[in-house]
């Protein structure tokens, strides 16, 4: 009797369990779980955990509150944003066409009444291409922090930026491969110092003996220091640079020009004799008409 009681006690939770009803409400439950621990995740830095709570129902229903009251906020502030966004930039458009609204104010002449009414007009009809390109505009102008001045000089600022940046960026590479050289180096010295350090190295055999013979060369050369064998050989430290300065390029520029000047005027003397003959009689008695007239 006991074992049939088990039975049917078995065959009943079995229906409850998988019952569709409780399938439902179980795999809804389960969803809202999963939403609730994805959230508390987003709202935790990494490496830190949410708290542990107790899993129930009251406990889902209050966290649900929560995850919606922060949705809302969150809404309202991308509103209080994006108003924010659109008032900057129509303060921007009205630094741009204020010299525009005040020319149309006053008109004079039916020819800029007319004027008025057409920028007016192709104001207000810009299809999506040309109000992007209005707002391209009036973004630049706005970080540039002055004045619409004119296309030109605006165009000439724009070449300004480029150029700044191109250079940054060629300084952000060159920057890139002194540090990776560095670092390449450094890498290399410590590789090469763990080895020195560690116990498996070894010095090779002789180093004691050519570090000896090294000191005594050192301290021989302390206390006598070796004379050259010819004077002649001996350098000028004073007159000796390794490495030219501006001073050196500008003397040696003048001395150029100078070589430069005395060779023209000796180009000019043997241009005068430039119509002499190779027979050595006509040679001379040409140059003796030239010198005749003298």
């Amino acid at each position: 009797m006991a074992q049939v009681y088990r039975n049917l006690l078995s065959t009943d939770q079995s229906a409850a369990v998988f019952s569709p009803s409780f399938a439902r409400v179980a795999a809804s439950t389960a969803r809202d779980w999963s939403y609730v621990d994805s959230w508390l995740v987003s709202k935790f830095s990494a490496g830190r955990h949410a708290p542990v709570f107790e899993r129930n129902q009251d406990t889902l229903k209050a966290l649900l509150a929560l995850i919606g009251a922060n949705e809302v906020a969150d809404e309202d502030y991308s509103l209080l944003g994006h108003a924010n966004a659109s008032a900057f930039q129509g303060l921007a458009l009205r630094r741009v066409f204020e010299p525009l609204r005040t020319e149309f104010e006053k008109p004079v002449t039916r020819h800029e009444w007319l004027r008025n009414d057409l920028l007016t007009a192709i104001h207000r009809c810009l299809p999506k291409e040309g109000k992007n390109v209005i707002d391209c505009l009036v973004n630049l102008v706005d970080q540039t922090g002055d004045e619409f001045h004119g296309l030109e000089i605006l165009g000439r600022r724009i070449v300004c930026l480029q150029a700044s940046r191109f250079e940054m960026e060629q300084t952000v590479v060159r920057l890139e491969s002194v540090q990776q050289y560095v670092q390449r180096k450094y890498d290399d010295a410590s590789e090469l110092l763990g080895t020195w350090q560690s116990d498996c190295h070894k010095p090779p055999s002789g180093a004691a003996k050519q570090n000896l013979d090294l000191n005594r060369k050192i301290e021989g050369m302390r206390v006598k220091p070796v004379e050259p064998r010819n004077s002649s050989t001996v350098i000028d430290k004073s007159t000796y640079a390794p490495y030219p300065n501006v001073e050196d390029i500008v003397q040696e520029e003048q001395s150029l020009l100078a070589l430069m000047s005395r060779k023209t005027e000796l180009d000019a003397h043997i241009a005068t004799f430039d119509g002499l003959t190779s027979h050595t009689d006509r040679a001379r008695l040409k140059l003796a008409a030239f010198r005749s007239p003298l």
